[in-house]
Formats: C-alpha cells, sequence, structure tokens
C-alpha cells in the first residue's frame, strides 16, 4: 500500500518548515509528498523545492490544486493535507489499518489550535456533526483509496464546500472511517475573523449549499 500525501498551497512560505519537520521523516519507498502551488507570490515554490518537497504548479483553486496532484501521484491511497494542518504521529498506520478492515475513504478529528477557549467547542461540533452525516471536511484531512476517488470523478471544480461534495460523492459508495487520533489545524481564520462570526457565516454557507445555492455564489460571501 503506497500513499500520496497532496498538499494545496497557497502563499505557503512560513509554514514551509513546520512542513518540512512534519512530512520530511515519513517520506520513503512507500510514502509521497507532494505540494501543489496554486500561483503564490511570496516564494512558496522555491521555498519548497529547497527543503527537497516535489512541487506542481496548478491554477488556483484548492479542488483544481488537488486533482492536479492526484494526476501526478503515485500511490493507489490519497491523503489530502491543508497546509497548516499536522497530521498524528500515527496517521499513517491509522490510515493503512481503516483501508485494510475495508473502507474506501476516511478522515480524522480534528483539534484547532488557537488561543480562544472557544475553539475546542467548534473542534468537538465538528467532529460531532461529521460522525453523524458522513460529511468529512478538508480540515479534517481527507483520504481514499486511488479506486474511490476516481470512481466519484475527483473534487468538483468549484471555489468552495469542494470537501462537502467530495463528501457527498464518496458516502454514496460507503460510509467513511472516522479516525479517533486527531490531526491539528490552525485557528487562523477563526482569530482573524473572529470566533462567533466565522461559525455564523460557516453555518449560514453550509445551510445555503444544502439548499441549492451555487458555490460559486458562495465563495463570494466567504471571503
Amino acid at each position: 500500500m503506497r500513499i500520496s500525501i497532496v498538499v494545496p498551497v497557497l502563499d505557503e512560505a512560513p509554514n514551509i518548515a513546520a512542513l518540512v519537520r512534519q512530512l520530511g521523516p515519513l517520506v520513503h519507498e512507500r510514502v509521497d509528498v507532494l505540494l501543489v502551488d496554486g500561483g503564490s507570490t511570496d516564494g512558496t515554490p522555491a521555498l519548497a523545492e529547497r527543503a527537497g518537497f516535489r512541487v506542481i504548479r496548478s491554477e488556483r483553486g484548492r479542488a483544481r490544486q488537488m486533482n492536479a496532484g492526484a494526476a501526478l501521484a503515485a500511490g493507489d491511497v490519497l491523503l489530502f493535507l491543508h497546509a497548516d494542518t499536522q497530521l498524528p504521529p500515527d496517521a499513517l498506520r491509522c490510515v493503512e489499518t481503516c483501508l485494510i478492515a475495508g473502507h474506501e475513504w476516511g478522515r480524522f478529528d480534528v483539534r484547532i489550535e488557537g488561543r480562544p477557549a472557544m475553539l475546542k467547542v467548534v473542534a468537538a461540533l465538528m467532529n460531532w456533526r461529521s460522525r453523524l452525516t458522513g460529511i468529512a471536511t478538508g480540515d479534517q484531512a481527507m483520504f481514499m483509496t486511488r479506486a474511490a476517488y476516481a470512481a466519484v470523478g475527483g473534487y468538483p471544480d468549484q471555489p468552495l464546500m469542494e470537501d462537502v461534495e467530495m463528501s457527498r460523492q464518496l458516502r454514496a459508495r460507503s460510509r467513511p472511517a472516522c479516525i479517533g487520533s486527531k490531526v491539528t489545524t490552525s485557528g487562523r481564520r477563526w482569530e482573524t475573523r473572529g470566533v462567533w462570526r466565522t461559525i455564523f457565516l460557516m453555518w449560514r454557507l453550509r445551510w445555503a449549499y444544502w439548499r441549492g445555492r451555487p458555490a460559486s455564489e458562495l465563495a463570494q460571501a466567504y471571503r
């Protein structure tokens, strides 16, 4: 079982050192890491290449970047990781265990790193909702077999909610493996915009998406 870790990046120069510390030790004959740059202007690609990462250039857009990485990945298992998210130490073992048990896809529980105490509640609600609905978010480091990825046609080419739509398509095939080991993701968007404001915004956008509003319209509201 070979695992490819695909990381979409855009102006992530400050996070390259952390990515090296996290992902560098994982690279061996059964794991490869691909950083997919969507047009950074802060030197991210050069820094990543100097650090030894394989860097792919792509059109901007998280879904497009992840699909571009998947197209060139060598693994028969694909793990999609946000640049500001850190995997737990047992991540690869957990993924392999789930897939050997027969799951086609899955995600991790999440912990949100940041000062506001409310972020613990946000993370707990995200994990609970995901277990209840079978819908994952990109912050939860979604993984899947290449066969499952191909069967649903990859990530939909849309500017927002690509993770939700991907989960829907995969859920139609099978329920996800929900790994209790936690990935740690940055709370910067909650801290920058305000925790409560971000919570209400995301609830409103998800509700509108569920009601059929196009992702392109919702992306404008998100920005």
